[in-house]
């Protein structure tokens, strides 16, 4: 999908006088590089209903690789590599973690690698937690990434209504779309990974403002002890808390969970591993999701 970017225009300036004499000067027209969030593919196929399709941006770095104390080296993303992701047409949006680490030379990487490919895919970016990093911190952090030129931001580890309603508030100055506010242009993405999050889902997916309710498994299946089962349930309850307000839901999935995850109605579908693994399993999903191309 190809989206034209708006390219605005300082406006003229009034003349002004120079000092000593009559003569006068005007600016010219400044163009505003700020970049315009869109939304993207993801984004076009929430608002029609459909399944947005996407994966976790790859480490180009070994894993094995270690610097001289032995220790393992942070990832490693460029702009080549998010070209490549850029112009697969099989993948509506990237998911860019930076919960362990925030990394704003990562964020321009990948908007530059975006920006470049031919498909041009959602790039939703997640962040580290509030509780981690502090309001003031994440309020900054959403401002960077979305002036940066991604589409979304998601914050993780959502863990009450209060936290739901102060993650909202980061989104004050942009164009988010959500069920109150359907033609809004940024994702704001939350996250409930705890089970005191899951009991609290009603009063979280009550507070308006934000795009999508998700739930992450891997975190939930920790924080009750290893239960999968029980947090495999946790999250279906989160995405019908999201569908029961007008949200969709994401889900992390692979080949051989893949038709669960579809059939239990979660509308972003979310894979991880190379770009050759996560577009073969898209492909055959979206083929039997009868998914439009």
């Amino acid at each position: 999908m190809s989206t034209i970017r708006t390219l605005a225009f300082a406006s003229l300036l009034p003349f002004a006088i120079a000092c000593g004499g009559a003569d006068t000067a005007v600016d010219t027209p400044v163009a505003d590089t700020t970049p315009v969030p869109t939304g993207g593919p993801a984004l076009a196929r929430w608002t029609s209903d459909g399944i947005a399709w996407g994966m976790f941006v790859p480490s180009e770095r070994d894993p094995a690789e270690r610097d001289s104390a032995g220790n393992r080296l942070p990832p490693l993303y460029t702009e080549a590599g998010a070209r490549a992701l850029a112009s697969d047409s099989l993948l509506d949006y990237l998911f860019l973690n930076l919960e362990g680490a925030y990394d704003e030379a990562a964020v321009r990487t990948l908007v530059a690698g975006r920006d470049a490919g031919t498909n041009r895919p959602t790039l939703l970016v997640r962040i580290p937690t509030i509780e981690a990093a502090g309001a003031d911190s994440t309020r900054a952090r959403v401002a960077q990434v979305l002036a940066l030129g991604a589409d979304g931001v998601v914050i993780p580890h959502v863990r009450s209504a209060d936290e739901a309603q102060l993650a909202v508030s980061f989104f004050a100055d942009a164009n988010v779309w959500s069920p109150t506010n359907p033609t809004g242009t940024v994702i704001a993405m939350f996250m409930v990974e705890d089970q005191g999050a899951i009991a609290a889902l009603d009063a979280i997916a009550n507070v308006p403002g934000y795009s999508l309710l998700s739930c992450g498994i891997g975190s939930l299946t920790r924080d009750m002890g290893g239960d999968r089962e029980g947090a495999e349930a946790g999250c279906l309850r989160a995405r019908e808390a999201a569908t029961a307000k007008g949200m969709p839901s994401m889900m992390t999935a692979n080949a051989e969970m893949l038709a669960d995850r579809l059939a239990k109605g979660y509308r972003g579908i979310l894979l991880s591993g190379t770009q050759a693994q996560a577009v073969e399993v898209i492909a055959a999903g979206r083929a039997g999701a009868a998914a439009p191309m």
